[in-house]
């Protein structure tokens, strides 16, 4: 796994902030230093929007403190919306009965040409495409 992008979904960023997450905020947190030593990670502004606003209004996280998680994420170059990126999330609607908002992650993640998705909302193993789900709370991050 050691040079492929990773995107990384909305759940792993809260969980590195989330302080009442006691277990899975440790975890969250070695998969993110592991992704920025190696550079393989990857995001949408979807991902970072839903972030935003998740972390302050749910998580308790100062707007300050979730703006500045932002503009460092910006290094990942987050991708856009897009007719393509609809066009595709609709494909993966019916394609395999995901909800549109997972399925914009999953084009956002091809778009980026990314090989695996970090997230705890997708079956661990099931492969969308040339995207594997990798459940960051069953399996560490590389060595």
């Amino acid at each position: 796994m050691a040079a492929d992008s990773t995107f990384i979904d909305t759940n792993v960023l809260l969980y590195a902030l989330d302080r009442r997450a006691v277990e899975k905020a440790p975890q969250a947190a070695a998969w993110l230093q592991y992704l920025w030593e190696s550079q393989t990670g990857r995001c949408s502004w979807q991902v970072l929007d839903e972030f935003y606003a998740n972390a302050v209004r749910k998580v308790g996280v100062p707007a300050t403190v979730a703006r500045e998680t932002i503009g460092a994420y910006v290094a990942w170059q987050p991708v856009g919306s897009s007719l393509a990126i609809v066009e595709r999330a609709w494909f993966w609607c019916d394609a395999a009965q995901v909800t549109y908002w997972d399925g914009k992650i999953l084009a956002a993640a091809e778009r980026l040409g990314c090989r695996w998705l970090l997230s705890e909302d997708f079956t661990a193993g099931r492969t969308y495409g040339s995207v594997t789900v990798i459940n960051p709370f069953l399996t560490s991050p590389p060595k």
